[in-house]
């Protein structure tokens, strides 16, 4: 059973960083139990790969879905939401970034751009049909990149190139909106360096570019914005309405003399900053559950478990307890009311000094 705590609902684990083809990381139900017994109630899953699910048929057939459904209650967990962040970041790929990103795409697409970005913009249809069958609220992805290779203005960047690459990019993903508006589920670009929607500004320019689409929403991972440099607590103030999803991870940034942002091309337990596991970071996550509880978030808390230091299976195991202690169960009543007084509007005005 889902845990409920004023709208938060967790802790639920991301399997993307898990998936092996050995037990217990092979299959959907072996994962679920495996899961469950760390105490997640919740389990976010991948689609590219067959050990989670097969997103056609999920799309496709209700049974199907009702069964994998079935398999993860068994285990005592439920499906959070689905992810195509590999499938996502086809939609959109620069040139320079082809043959990397050809690996995410099956083997008859590799070296074919377009058939590649096209069938990536079926995978997405196919999720929102998906999450619509299995009844869930939002689905995760990337946005994909056009401009990153332009993020610094070196040389300068003629006039009109950022526009003209949001504008391809809203061209690109409005069916794909329209696809999950008509499914009823809402579409959570997670804000990350590589991606065109990496920041508050850019997410802005993207919602712009697609008229402020309702379904063009967010999946905020402070970490992110820690090691941009970013105020993560000050984003939730800002961007609450259009959060629906949340990625509990942890980070640390620690410039020194010889590198910062940029990380000097380092392999990652030497740059400054680095991804950790839950708690063992600099972000401050009681104000994180406080603001999102504040303003009514009521979608769930996922653990994305990435770190450069520690073992996977221990920041699993310590990952759910950690987020269980962040919950916090919405006040019903003020604090205040034991000194409660009566109210009305005559004593009001006179309390005012009015007649």
């Amino acid at each position: 059973m889902t845990v409920k705590t004023g709208g938060i609902r967790g802790p639920g684990i991301f399997l993307a960083q898990f998936l092996a083809a050995e037990a217990p990381f092979d299959t959907l139900a072996n994962q679920a139990r495996w899961a469950a017994s760390l105490g997640y109630k919740g389990i976010q899953l991948p689609t590219l790969g067959p050990q989670c699910i097969d997103l056609q048929r999920a799309a496709e057939s209700q049974a199907y879905c009702d069964e994998l459904k079935g398999i993860c209650a068994e285990a005592g967990v439920e499906i959070s939401e689905l992810s195509t962040h590999l499938q996502g970041q086809l939609v959109a790929v620069h040139p320079a970034f082809d043959n990397l990103f050809d690996d995410f795409a099956p083997a008859p697409l590799r070296g074919r751009p377009q058939a590649r970005t096209e069938w990536a913009v079926d995978q997405l249809k196919l999720a929102a049909q998906a999450s619509r069958r299995l009844g869930l609220a939002a689905h995760a992805t990337f946005s994909g990149a056009l401009l990153w290779p332009y993020l610094y203005p070196w040389p300068q960047r003629p006039a009109g190139l950022v526009e003209e690459g949001f504008a391809e990019l809203a061209r690109r993903w409005l069916p794909i909106l329209e696809a999950f508006d008509e499914a009823g589920v809402d579409l959570c670009y997670e804000l990350h360096p590589s991606e065109d929607l990496h920041d508050g500004v850019t997410f802005e320019r993207f919602l712009a570019a697609v008229g402020d689409h309702p379904r063009a929403n967010i999946l905020y991972d402070p970490s992110h914005m820690l090691l941009q440099q970013m105020d993560y607590l000050g984003f939730i103030d800002r961007y609450h309405p259009r959060i629906r999803m949340f990625h509990v991870k942890d980070a640390e940034f620690r410039p020194d003399a010889r590198a910062g942002v940029y990380g000097g091309y380092q392999a990652w337990v030497d740059r400054p900053g680095r991804f950790r596991s839950l708690g063992d970071g600099q972000i401050d996550f009681k104000a994180i559950f406080s603001k999102l509880t504040q303003y009514g978030y009521a979608g769930w808390a996922v653990l994305e478990w990435e770190c450069c230091l520690k073992d996977s299976a221990q920041g699993a195991a310590e990952g759910a307890a950690f987020i269980e202690h962040q919950l916090i169960t919405r006040a019903e009543r003020a604090f205040d009311d034991f000194a409660g007084v009566a109210s009305s509007t005559s004593r009001n005005r006179g309390l005012l000094g009015l007649k």
